[in-house]
Parts: C-alpha cells; structure tokens; sequence
C-alpha cells in the first residue's frame, strides 16, 4: 500500500494505544524524583551508593527522555489521524471547522497545562505540547520525508539554545544534607500558599523559555510522528535498516551520555544532557517498533497498556496528584531517606495500581473524565 492510499483511510490503532501506554506508565518512573522538589529533584549523596549509580545507568540506556519524546511523537500523529479522519467524511473545502476545532483542542491543552503547572505539578508538559502542537499542525500536508528534513531543522535549533542554557554556571551544591537541600525540603513541604508561588515561578520560567527551547524540540518530534504514521511505521514498525540504525544511535549516544554524566566535568555532565535528548530520540523509534510488533494491532494483545492508554490524560494528571500527596503531606521525611531504588519502587508499585486501575474504569466507562471533559469544552467552542 503507498502512502497515499494510507493517509486515506485513518483508522484508531491499537498500537497506538499500547504505546501510549507504555508512555504514561515511564515518564511516573521520571517525574516521581521532582514530585517532591520540583525544581532540583532527587537529592544525591556526597558519595553515591552502588544502587544509586546502577539505576542511574540504567536510566540513561532505558529511561531518561525516552518517554517525554514518544508523547511527542504520538501526539503529532494524533493530530494527523485526527484531520485526516475529518477529511475522510467531509469534502477539504469543509476542513475550516476542524481546523478551528484542532486550535481550539490545542488552547484548551494549554489551559489544561496552565492549571497543572500552577495549582498541582510546575512539571508539567501539556503547555509546552499545545504550545509546540500548534506550530506543527501547520506542516500536515508536507510528505514524510519533508517532515523528516523540517524536524531535523527544528530539533537543530532547539538543541543551541538548550544547550547554552545546561552550560550556564551553578555554584550552588545540592547533595544530600547540604544547607541548600534542606533549605529546599523546607521550602517544598511548607504551605501550599508557599508551594504555589513556587510553582508560579518555574511556570513563569518554562513560559519564557519555551519558545526558545522547548517548542522547537517537541514540534520536531511531533513531525517524526506524522512522518511515522505516513510510512505506516505506528502499523508495521520500522524497516530493519533504520531499526539498525536506530539501535547503534541509542547505545552509542546513551553510552557517551553516561560517560559524560559521570565524569565529574561540569561541563561535560552539561552536554551530556543535549546528548541524552538525541539518543532519547533514537531509543524512542527502538520501543515504538517492539511495541507494534508485539501489539500488531490487536485489541487482544497488551491489553492491559491499551487500557492505560486510552486514560493516558486523565493517569498523567493523577499521578502528580499522588505523587506530590505523598512527597509532600504523607511522607516528606522520604525525600532524605529514600535512595533511588526506594523511588524506583514506589513507581513501579503505582505503575501496578495504574494498570489495574485502567481496567476497572473502562470496564464502565468508554472515556476518561479529563479525556471526556476535554472533548466537551473542544465541541462547545467549535
């Protein structure tokens, strides 16, 4: 089938799903560090321990901006199955209400990512995704392999000022028990009145530094999204070349990332963080394609990720709720206890609730409530 006769007939995917899932469940396995101090995250010892060194490793291999970058990528196909869906049943010349329904998806999504990142958790990635969706809807038409190129141009730009940023100087020592830690544990557990100001101000930074950074980067991924879903790469997975070639970026740049992070070089540890959202990418395109395979489009299989998929919006928004609960109210003496493997834990015990929580609900209901509550303000504006 050639691309066109693909792009013509959009169907829901239940790799997609499963993928999506996947998605939701790994980036709790990330943002659990900052669900306590927002802004610095886990606290490291003077000296690691061995667990706190293998899990870090691990992490720069199998976890670290992997998720956030298959979101993204999802997220930039959706759009596309979206209006393609819509050009499916109308004639283009009545694409106009979509397309004021697609920006108006998109506004909301910002709003949605204004309240998290104020009210409830500053890590929020919802406004930068309506920010940079807005940017990447206006290149649909443009075939896979434009989409290739413009992405490469904007994950290009995006990675300068990215990186002048990770190398500006930070005197401050935040370790485990040093004066700045405990000035910050003190800051991050006290009043909400407190931690709402906080949030203000890092939301006020992301607002600032988004269209410099972060827009770029993630309207780049979401067009890798739709030139995936045109080479029907969301169905089959990727050819055996480019998955070759994806694994040797993955391993070869999560091996200098490593490298790099554990030199001790405050310089290199701040280049390693440009070099981990490269191989991120690469290590993305790797678990999309085992993921289709292994789906291969059945409702049947990895249900239970499908499941969790289709809650992704509503689970993102619940796990900040619950992770910032119990960081902040329940157990804040954890943040000076807990090495990682006792976060690790605490992900994966909640990645269980997640997955049986998932099953529950959608054995009676069809949609999420945040999903469902989206979906109606969207239709009421159009």
């Amino acid at each position: 089938m050639d691309e066109q006769s693909a792009s013509t007939k959009p169907q829901r995917l239940a790799n997609l799903d499963a993928i999506r899932g996947v998605g939701v469940l790994g980036i709790f396995f990330l943002n659990i560090y900052f669900m306590g101090n927002s802004f610095y995250g886990y606290a490291p010892h003077a000296v690691q321990p061995i667990g706190d060194i293998a899990i870090e490793l691990f992490s720069n291999f199998f976890l670290e901006g992997r998720f956030f970058s298959l979101f993204a990528m999802l997220f930039g196909a959706g759009m596309l199955i979206q209006f393609q869906k819509y050009q499916s049943e109308l004639t283009i010349n009545a694409s106009q209400p979509f397309l004021k329904q697609q920006k108006w998806r998109l506004y909301w999504l910002i709003i949605f990512g204004i309240f998290h990142g104020i009210f409830i958790f500053p890590g929020d990635i919802l406004l930068s995704y309506g920010v940079s969706g807005l940017l990447a809807f206006k290149y649909r038409y443009l075939d896979a392999d434009a989409l290739i190129r413009k992405a490469k141009w904007f994950i290009f730009m995006s990675l300068i000022p990215i990186s002048l940023i990770s190398l500006t100087p930070d005197d401050q020592v935040y370790l485990r028990d040093s004066t700045l830690f405990i000035e910050q544990l003190s800051a991050w557990t006290g009043s909400y009145s407190d931690q709402l100001f906080l949030h203000f101000m890092m939301l006020s930074y992301m607002v600032t530094v988004i269209p410099l950074t972060l827009m770029w980067f993630i309207a780049g991924l979401m067009l890798i999204g739709m030139a995936l879903y045109k080479r029907e790469i969301f169905s089959k997975g990727l050819d055996p070349k480019l998955l070759r070639q994806c694994l040797f970026w993955a391993v070869s740049l999560s091996l200098v990332d490593s490298v790099l992070s554990f030199s001790g070089n405050t310089l290199l540890e701040a280049l390693s963080d440009v070099i981990l959202l490269l191989s991120a990418i690469a290590c993305a395109l790797v678990y999309i394609h085992v993921i289709c395979l292994v789906c291969n489009n059945s409702p049947q299989r990895l249900s239970a990720l499908q499941n969790v998929g289709k809650l992704a919006f509503s689970l993102y928004i619940l796990q900040s709720i619950v992770g910032i609960i119990l960081l902040r109210y329940i157990a804040p003496q954890w943040q000076q206890q807990l090495d990682r493997d006792g976060y690790i834990s605490i992900a994966v015990i909640y990645s269980v609730i997640q997955l049986l929580l998932a099953h529950w609900y959608l054995r009676y209901f069809k949609q999420g409530p945040l999903e469902k509550l989206w979906r109606y303000l969207v239709l009421k504006q159009s």
